[in-house]
């Protein structure tokens, strides 16, 4: 299969050539094949989510375990009630503040997606993003796009278009480019599917922001740093967002942990392994090994979420044999942050 990657710009949506791309995308979509393109989180890996066939071909070109859900991306708050049996007064006020934006809601579902979308479950993840290029391509082909990352199942998340060419290329018809993402994590997910509404997987919706909007939301426990409890979305039981290296965090204060990851450079260099570090500006001066890159800046967490999974795989590229990471604080966005790195190593974190 020979993969096309079409350039698009967002800001031109309304020009004939730029509608010429997305019809030619949706069409792609309409007739059960698989098209990737950006939101303002990661760019998503689309097919038409009533079709069970086009949401067993989104598992194939991943290699994802078929009980890991998809994400239906829709255009339109209207067309949750098309898709669920009931809509929570608490969902109507979350979506009114958060929609569109990266947040994805959990319900009952109904008969209209089928449960091959679903990973077998009788509930439908749904989400509006906000890309302009994202509500195009959902408006012009089915109205409900069924979307993971488009990475290959596993990898960090794509956040440029060049990342899915990586994963993707020879395994799906269509990429549209539409340039870097904003966001670079994914959507925060909110389970409605109980009483109490819950946080399933931390994202730049922070839980506060969830809080101040509808009151009282649980945690689920399977996001404890520890992981010993295992986590109630079916996918994020699975090993994510890692690099081909071995990741290690390293926790604790930064008089310590500077030098403990200089130490762990120096040793892993006399076992003959290439190893990597991750910092922030302002501790990149402070290593003396390895090949260090920065994340961003402590004072911003948002540039931090943005750049992370892009320097995870450029650390790819460089065939390093164990990377080191800093640790960051778990207050408001850094909770997704955290989440991320700690599944990314695999929960290996050392207190120093």
């Amino acid at each position: 299969m020979k993969t096309i990657v079409e350039k698009i710009d967002a800001a031109k949506l309304a020009d004939e050539i730029e509608k010429q791309k997305i019809a030619a995308a949706a069409r792609l979509l309409k007739e059960g094949g698989v098209v990737a393109f950006p939101t303002e989180t990661v760019y998503g890996l689309g097919a038409d989510a009533q079709n069970p066939e086009a949401s067993r071909r989104i598992y194939e070109a991943k290699g994802r375990p078929s009980d890991n859900p998809l994400i239906v991306h829709i255009a339109a708050f209207s067309d949750l009630e098309l898709i669920t049996r009931e809509l929570p007064k608490a969902a109507k006020v979350l979506g009114e503040h958060f929609w569109p934006g990266p947040l994805t809601m959990i319900f009952r579902k109904n008969d209209r997606i089928p449960l091959e979308t679903t990973g077998g479950l009788d509930t439908v993840a749904v989400r509006m993003p906000n890309h302009p290029v994202a509500l195009a391509l959902i408006k012009a082909s089915t109205g409900f796009i069924a979307a993971p990352s488009a990475n290959v199942s596993g990898k960090p998340s794509p956040t440029t278009a060049e990342h899915v060419f990586c994963d993707m290329d020879g395994r799906i018809p269509m990429i549209l480019d539409g340039g870097p993402v904003g966001i670079g994590i994914e959507s925060t997910i909110v389970d409605f599917s109980e009483d109490t509404p819950m946080i399933l997987r931390p994202g730049f919706i922070t839980q506060e922001m969830v809080q101040q909007a509808i009151g009282s939301v649980s945690l689920d426990k399977g996001l404890e740093p520890d992981g010993a409890t295992a986590p109630k979305a079916p996918g994020m039981k699975y090993r994510h967002y890692a690099p081909k290296a071995e990741l290690v965090l390293v926790k604790g204060e930064m008089c310590r942990v500077i030098p403990a990851i200089n130490r762990l450079v120096q040793e892993a260099g006399q076992q003959g392994k290439r190893a990597g570090v991750i910092c922030t500006e302002e501790t990149c001066g402070s290593y003396q090994g390895g090949i260090v890159k920065s994340i961003g800046s402590r004072k911003e967490k948002a540039g931090i979420a943005r750049h992370m999974y892009g320097v995870l795989r450029e650390f790819d590229e460089l065939d390093v044999d164990i990377i080191f990471s800093e640790s960051f604080s778990e207050e408001g966005l850094g909770q997704a942050i955290m989440n991320r790195m700690q599944k990314a190593a695999g929960h290996r974190v050392m207190e120093v």
